[in-house]
């Protein structure tokens, strides 16, 4: 039964959730829930909504959503105009189609489900100055609705080529991204109901990115839930447009600009994961892990793997085959870059599929390991099992004297590092103690001294690393940090100064070497640095003056221009003795410089 029966709604008609306008509804934030038998009034807009019966959980449906209710329409006097309850068939349609009355389409949009109401609506958003059969003009009306279930309707692309109902909610808020490899079930059928493409019942697995069948399906289904169920009206451009598809598999051919209708189950996906930034090392979670914590950086781990060469050759097993599973530590360069930096991103029992491009793997040297030769150059998978970790403690974890030791190993590990020319990692390790001893604590005035020199060792050591890694900024930051508590300190001038070289910053470096030799006047290293200033300043004013010789040089060839062309056109016999008299006079008698050519003369 319809009420209200409005123009039919082409799916490109369907309103996305940002363009619709606001409407009256209950508001939620200024007043407490209706309790039954409780009216009032939504907003401002004259219509009452009193609840009859209390709804089950919290959602309520939007504009563009398919809802089924029943409901009594009369009018004031209690005569009755129309009811969905005389035959017992409720009645379904589209929200904000004008399918029914204004103001029963929002009132609908504040009701739970299983909720039961009555509205009352002024005429404005009822039935109006025309009114309709068995309601007068400018009536007020009720409804007695009861909202049964509804669809939750997408208009996915917000162009109408993808219109998505949700016939079965999916799990938790997670969907896929484009990287996922996802699961999926799903029957494609024409207009007609032709079926044109189906699943095996296990279902189809696919990676996202890589696209399936048709452009509408991975735009369907990263706006999916795990175990979500849903009908996809497809438009041609989404489809397989103005081409259509030759008959496959045993399925018939798709006509050129066909419309499909696709039942489509998002059973489950696997996450992936690009670990280093750079997609040179993915990890596929086969298995989810315990909890929310996470390895991480300096976590002592226990994991087991098989690992093997793309063409299927085990090369390595740990853990599994009567093997000893691999205990490390993350971050410590114990085992290669890829699976390192992957394990400390694994929760407790989480497996994961791995795979290693060569530059995080054994690079472009050969390596033998216990069940293989790994050629040059190899890229790696491994299926890694999270069996135990155990985290490093973190600052707040720790009391104060436990953060000075913590922060003093730290420094030491780094010192070892940088002594071996590995400069990057000993980078870190002075960052992480820093870190200890820079937290927020109350501390005693001997160990403020112990975090003051400790901090100012460390920012001195990472600014070494820097300049060797020719982070000259980083450098320059660090040392700063330093000479904020000790404007005199020599190390930190004088490393600053070496930065401030390499960025050509010669002013600077300049100043911190005149302060260097102000706090140490003997200082050999400072000196042989001011030496090579020098020289540095003398290349850089001869620089300066080439520089403005040939921007002189251009200046005065641009001006001179005139006076060669005159010469020229004295040679040319076809010019008047006259005008060449007068061209000659210009030459021989030139009028006073200008000034530009005055400069390049003066230069």
């Amino acid at each position: 039964m319809e009420v209200e029966k409005g123009k039919g709604t082409d799916v490109s008609d369907v309103q996305g959730e940002d363009d619709l306008e606001e409407e009256p509804g209950e508001e939620i934030e200024s007043a407490p829930p209706l309790k039954v038998g409780e009216e009032r009034e939504l907003g401002n807009s004259g219509m009452k909504k009193k609840l009859l019966n209390n709804g089950i959980h919290w959602e309520t449906p939007e504009f563009g959503d398919e809802v089924t209710v029943h409901f009594v329409g009369t009018l004031l006097n209690g005569i009755k105009f129309c009811s969905t309850r005389d035959n017992g068939e409720p009645m379904t349609f589209k929200l904000g189609e004008g399918k029914v009355a204004k103001g029963l389409d929002n009132g609908i949009t504040t009701m739970k489900k299983g909720e039961r109401v009555l509205f009352t609506l002024p005429p404005d958003f009822g039935y109006g100055a025309e009114g309709r059969d068995g309601v007068p003009p400018d009536s007020i009306v009720q409804f007695d609705v009861e909202l049964l279930s509804w669809i939750t309707v997408v208009d996915i692309c917000k162009d109408g080529g993808i219109i998505k109902k949700i016939m079965e909610k999916g799990e938790r808020n997670e969907r896929p991204s484009d990287l996922d490899e996802v699961l999926v079930k799903y029957q494609v059928a024409l207009a007609d109901g032709t079926i044109v493409a189906k699943t095996p019942e296990e279902g189809y697995e696919f990676y996202v990115k890589d696209g399936h069948l048709f452009p509408a399906l991975t735009k369907a289904i990263v706006t999916m839930k795990r175990g979500e169920k849903v009908k996809l009206i497809v438009q041609p451009k989404y489809a397989f447009g103005d081409k259509g598809k030759e008959a496959t598999d045993g399925f018939p051919s798709i006509p050129p600009n066909s419309v499909l209708n696709v039942e489509l189950e998002l059973i489950s996906f696997k996450p992936v994961i690009d670990v280093t930034g750079d997609s040179k090392v993915f990890k596929k979670i086969l298995k989810e892990g315990e909890g929310a914590l996470v390895a991480n950086e300096g976590a002592a781990v226990t994991i087991s793997y098989i690992a093997w060469l793309e063409d299927g050759t085990v090369f390595e097993r740990k853990g599994v085959d009567g093997e000893q599973p691999l205990e490390f530590i993350t971050d410590e360069e114990q085992v290669i870059p890829g699976l390192d930096r992957a394990a400390a991103t694994m929760k407790k029992g989480e497996q994961a599929l791995l795979t290693v491009s060569s530059e995080y793997g054994f690079g472009s040297v050969v390596a033998e390991r216990d069940l293989a030769v790994v050629p040059p150059s190899s890229n790696l998978v491994y299926e890694v099992e999270m069996l135990d970790f155990v985290k490093e403690k973190a600052p707040w974890e720790l009391n104060n004297q436990e953060k000075i030791e913590a922060a003093g190993k730290k420094k030491e590990e780094g010192n070892i590092l940088f002594k071996d020319g590995n400069y990057q990692r000993a980078g870190k390790k002075y960052d992480k103690a820093v870190d200890y001893v820079s937290e927020d604590g109350l501390f005693q005035d001997d160990e403020q001294k112990q975090i003051k020199a400790l901090g100012i060792s460390c920012w001195l050591n990472g600014a070494a690393c820097s300049l060797k890694l020719s982070d000259f900024w980083g450098a320059i930051q660090l040392c700063s940090k330093v000479l904020d508590f000790e404007s005199h300190n020599v190390k930190a001038l004088y490393r600053r100064a070496q930065a401030y070289m390499k960025t050509s910053d010669l002013i600077s470096a300049e100043m911190d070497i005149k302060k260097a030799l102000e706090a140490d006047p003997q200082n050999r290293e400072v000196k042989l640095l001011q030496k090579t200033l020098r020289q540095l300043q003398i290349e850089s004013n001869k620089r300066d003056a080439k520089l403005f010789t040939n921007m002189f040089a251009r200046m005065s060839k641009r001006s001179s221009m005139p006076i060669k062309k005159l010469k020229v056109e004295i040679a040319e016999p076809e010019k008047s003795e006259e005008a060449a008299a007068t061209e000659r006079e210009c030459v021989a008698e030139p009028s006073t410089p200008s000034e530009d050519r005055m400069a390049v003369d003066q230069s």
